[in-house]
């Protein structure tokens, strides 16, 4: 699994705007092929510090989002941030034998 993350920093008077075209956009990256999940954030401290976390199956997936065109919007929309936005991408794998060490993750507590 691959994951994308976006740090957006963004100007008060334009954050309803950016969190407007990024929600209306975020079903739709969901329906793209290969895409787990993708989710939009809020920073409780900051109100205009806002994140973008997309999870991808594969390289080829996340290459192919990364070329469309509702990325593209989302990437035009990032003029409306008060400093350059980060973009960081994490491999993500889960270790064999994890299950018999916390054998309840994923599951509520007893």
């Amino acid at each position: 699994m691959i994951l994308l993350s976006i740090r957006m920093n963004v100007l008060s008077e334009k954050r309803l705007e950016l969190s407007q075209t990024i929600a209306s956009l975020s079903g739709f990256i969901r329906m793209e092929k290969g895409c787990e999940s993708c989710d939009f954030y809020q920073s409780i401290e900051d109100e205009n510090r806002l994140f973008l976390l997309e999870e991808w199956d594969t390289r080829k997936n996340l290459m192919a989002h990364l070329k469309s065109e509702r990325f593209k919007v989302i990437r035009g929309a990032m003029c409306l941030l008060r400093e350059p936005y980060e973009m960081m991408f994490h491999a993500v794998f889960h270790p064999k034998g994890m299950e018999e060490i916390y054998p309840k993750i994923g599951r509520s507590c007893d």
